[in-house]
């Protein structure tokens, strides 16, 4: 059998200390294969965002292992762990976090400007991956000039365009309208089935998670629930690129 591409055995995570002591895990073990669709679910406070947070390598367990393709990332350095983050993880988050003065194509240029890449490599391969999640054509604007759904499609862009190996999605679609929002889970679920790009994806909505071949429950720090999906949402590629994305 192939080693997972992540693994998580007894990991912890401790806030504060004596009577403001918050243990916000409390010994998770996690197995991900490479090319799963893991929706990770709990109410707020069930520590699901802080196993997000050390599964990207944003944060450190207190105890416990955790490695990535094979690696022990507890062990390693800050520069060790950013290195990890740039080559091999992309982000895309609730509230979208571009650049608001900054053109789409700019926007999605910025993990290849960190990188070292040189500018015609930066270029060709943001047009690329605007040109992949619907948005050709629309390189030029800023996000004042582009809707929510918009805007979280040039995220999208912005974490694959390193072409990486996991995309960690926090709340996805927490600010957009029900349309905008199955829109967005269309192109995480033809990342996952069409590139085999491995998706972790934090979410409160059931609808949202039901996309998931796989859902993770988190609840008081613990890992409540472990289950398979056995009929995921789905929405074709073709469908999201008839679709009107203003």
């Amino acid at each position: 059998m192939s080693v997972p591409l992540i693994q998580l055995r007894g990991i912890t995570k401790r806030y504060g200390s004596g009577a403001a002591e918050l243990m916000a895990l409390k010994g998770i073990d996690l197995d991900i294969s490479a090319g799963e669709f893991v929706a990770i679910i709990g109410p707020s406070g069930s520590g699901k965002s802080t196993a997000m947070n050390i599964l990207g390598c944003l944060d450190t367990p207190t105890a416990g292992q955790y490695l990535f393709k094979g690696a022990h990332v507890e062990t390693l350095s800050r520069d060790q762990r950013a290195r990890l983050r740039r080559r091999y993880l992309g982000f895309v988050f609730q509230g979208f976090n571009l650049l608001a003065r900054t053109s789409a194509q700019e926007n999605v240029e910025l993990p290849l400007l960190y990188r070292g890449d040189s500018a015609s490599t930066r270029r060709v391969a943001a047009a690329k991956a605007l040109e992949s999640v619907g948005l050709g054509g629309w390189e030029r604007h800023t996000p004042a000039e582009l809707s929510g759904g918009q805007q979280q499609r040039v995220a999208i862009a912005r974490a694959i365009v390193t072409e990486p190996a996991v995309v960690l999605a926090d709340e996805p679609t927490g600010n957009l309208d029900t349309q905008r929002s199955h829109e967005i889970m269309g192109l995480l679920l033809a990342l996952n089935r069409d590139h085999g790009i491995t998706v972790l994806m934090v979410t409160h909505e059931p609808e949202m998670a039901a996309y998931a071949r796989r859902m993770v429950h988190f609840l008081d720090g613990r890992l409540a629930k472990d289950e398979v999906n056995p009929n995921p949402s789905s929405t074709a590629p073709a469908e999201l690129a008839n679709t009107e994305t203003t």
